[in-house]
């Protein structure tokens, strides 16, 4: 005989049952849609080789059957108070599962880390195109758009879905191509539950210090490189005449 339990979030329970092949399963579920968890339901299932024969159901309160076997059983369940007592309690049961799940996890929130950058600069007819990027920011749901001058930007735009970091945050990004024009204004507009109100992070069409700095070091590099092959190429040369001039 193997037996296995399986629980999700408290909500979804089932206990499985396997005995010279056949399936027997047990299934307690607590379904609701509000958030005042008002329209709980809790419904408890008994199935045999996946045909369910049985269930109580809270909005009901008593158990019905299916088939000749769960009629049976139905009416014997029944007629047993103590045991229609405590599942008509375990609705109960359910909405504490649920509020304790809301207060650890779902009104959990953490703030997106947005950074507008460019990926692709603008050639003759070709668009440029700008990529923003938020990273570690829970729950799931998000929306990116785009703003130019002040107005929404329909086309032009991809997004991927959000995707799961493996450590419970998301991440997600947001193409734009677009023809640039002087003097305008473009900006990314991130809405997340963990906003009072949509957040709007500007494109900065000119490079940060950092990416300067790069600039700088990378000439600096060139500069070293081309004195030091020229310095060379002398040294080889003087040597190659036998006149070799040694510095005092």
């Amino acid at each position: 005989m193997a037996r296995l339990w399986f629980c999700l979030l408290l909500e979804f329970c089932s206990m499985l049952d396997t005995i010279n092949g056949y399936y027997n399963e047990r299934r307690s579920q607590c379904l609701y849609s509000s958030r005042d968890l008002n329209d709980m339901v809790y419904i408890d299932s008994y199935i045999f080789n996946k045909v369910e024969y049985i269930w109580f159901n809270s909005t009901v309160g008593k158990f019905q059957g299916y088939t000749r076997h769960g009629i049976y059983n139905a009416e014997r369940f029944n007629n047993d108070t103590a045991l229609l007592q405590r599942e008509r309690a375990d609705v109960d049961t359910c909405r504490h599962n649920a509020r304790n799940r809301y207060s650890c996890i779902i009104d959990k929130t953490v703030e997106p880390q947005v950074m507008v950058k460019s990926v692709k600069q603008s050639h003759g007819s070709q668009p440029a195109v700008l990529m923003c990027s938020a990273y570690n920011f829970y729950p799931k749901f998000i929306k990116v758009t785009w703003m130019r001058n002040g107005k929404e930007i329909e086309g032009g735009q991809t997004s991927t879905e959000e995707m799961a970091d493996g450590d419970w945050y998301y991440q997600t990004h947001s193409h734009l191509e677009y023809m640039p024009e002087s003097g305008e204004q473009i900006s990314c507009v991130v809405e997340h539950a963990s906003f009072k109100q949509p957040m709007e992070y500007k494109w900065d069409p000119s490079a940060p210090a950092p990416e300067r700095s790069k600039i700088a070091i990378g000439a600096s590099g060139l500069v070293l490189g081309i004195v030091l092959s020229a310095a060379g190429f002398i040294y080889y040369k003087k040597k190659a005449t036998g006149r070799i001039l040694v510095p005092t």
